[in-house]
């Protein structure tokens, strides 16, 4: 099947036959058993059957078989959000003492929990250039177990050399587990490319409404599905059924959206760089971009979320602009229905590569709004911001 077939048939087998075009919500904590002999063996069954509401019900195995399938994987894992999906991926594959690779535009929580938390648990960190490539192999140590990527990068949207590190990792035998968020798995399959675990924020593109928190993670090896699984179980992190559903009703979906948020955001790329208050414009996507032909070589799509680096301004210019906007919101997620804009600042963060761009920037989510109506919105923000600045 192709991907639009997988969206739209994947995950549809109901479990007691009942010929739904949706599956069913299955509620339940308890899980009843006819026999002593299976209820003592019901932790057997948490890979692949029902032993108790933490480890899912059908309506769960319904979601994860389809996210799977869109994967090109052979299995999936939902947890309660995207950060639990990435922070899981960690503490599932490293260990007090040892080491882990993280790009330096890595999504900020990401880092806040790599500087805090691995931390405190004696796991060393070391943030690498996002376009090291094949190079990481000399960031490898003995006892580095995890190399993570991120690509697009977070706010900057540096793309990444990820089947070059994958053949380094997996020569060396380090795990590899990648953000795949921007792209979905629609756009870019990780797994594909030699990746171990692909990660997504269901709550985004998946989900598509801004209204469930959600992530996942999709393998292709069975040990690392049952290894992921049981760090899962014993974090007691679940998912409820009722936003498994709604992300399956998502998921029928992602393909149109996904593309009327890609043509939207060219649209809307190509307008502002004819923009004189723009210096330069970060999307993999767009021609000029330094990642450009890595992005053309291995994604088939983009979604709606780009950089705009404004030529110098002030934060109050900034703050003008953009809190006048009236189709573009102000929030710290993207991936939904809606336009929005914030600022962004990488200089604050960064420690292994350098930030030197002096104006600006701003980070856009071009939603499923008519493209004329949000250029006229960021011509008159964009005005704002000119008038503040005199």
């Amino acid at each position: 099947m192709r991907d639009d077939t997988k969206l739209a048939r994947g995950g549809r087998e109901s479990a007691d036959g009942f010929k739904a075009v949706n599956p069913p919500v299955w509620r339940a904590s308890t899980v009843l058993f006819d026999r002593v002999e299976a209820f003592d063996r019901r932790k057997d069954l948490r890979y692949d059957g029902f032993s108790y509401g933490t480890y899912g019900t059908p309506t769960t195995r319904a979601l994860e078989e389809a996210l799977a399938e869109i994967e090109n994987g052979s299995r999936a894992v939902v947890v309660s959000s995207g950060m639990a999906a990435i922070t899981l991926c960690f503490m599932t594959f490293v260990r007090p003492g040892e080491h882990v690779l993280v790009p330096d535009s890595i999504y900020k929580t990401t880092r806040s929990f790599c500087d805090q938390l691995l931390a405190e648990f004696g796991i060393g960190v070391t943030y690498y250039d996002p376009h090291v490539g094949a190079g990481i192999e000399a960031l490898i140590g003995p006892k580095t177990r995890l190399i993570f990527l991120e690509s697009p990068g977070s706010y900057t949207f540096e793309i990444q050399d990820v089947p070059a590190i994958a053949a380094v990792a997996a020569r060396r035998g380090v795990i590899t587990g990648i953000d795949n968020t921007w792209a979905s798995p629609l756009f870019f399959k990780p797994l594909d490319h030699g990746v171990d675990v692909s990660i997504q924020a269901a709550t985004k593109y998946v989900s598509g409404h801004s209204d469930i928190m959600l992530g996942y993670l999709a393998v292709k090896d069975e040990s690392l599905f049952r290894r992921i699984k049981d760090t899962v179980g014993q974090f007691g992190n679940c998912v409820s059924p009722d936003d498994c559903y709604m992300a399956l009703r998502g998921l029928r979906t992602m393909g149109v959206r996904l593309r009327q948020h890609e043509k939207t955001a060219k649209e809307l790329v190509s307008w502002l760089s004819e923009r004189p208050e723009v210096d330069r414009l970060l999307y993999p996507a767009w021609p000029e971009d330094p990642g450009h032909a890595l992005w053309k070589r291995d994604f088939t799509g983009a979604s709606g979320l780009f950089g705009v680096l404004l030529k110098p301004a002030s934060a109050a210019a900034v703050a003008a602009m953009v809190e006048g906007m009236r189709f573009f919101g102000i929030g710290a997620s993207w991936g939904g229905y809606e336009s929005l804009m914030i600022p962004a600042y990488p200089k604050d963060y960064r420690t292994a590569t350098a930030w030197h761009e002096e104006g600006p920037l701003l980070r856009i989510h071009a939603g499923l709004e008519d493209a004329e109506d949000l250029k006229e919105d960021i011509a008159e923000g964009l005005a704002r911001l000119s008038a503040a600045g005199k």
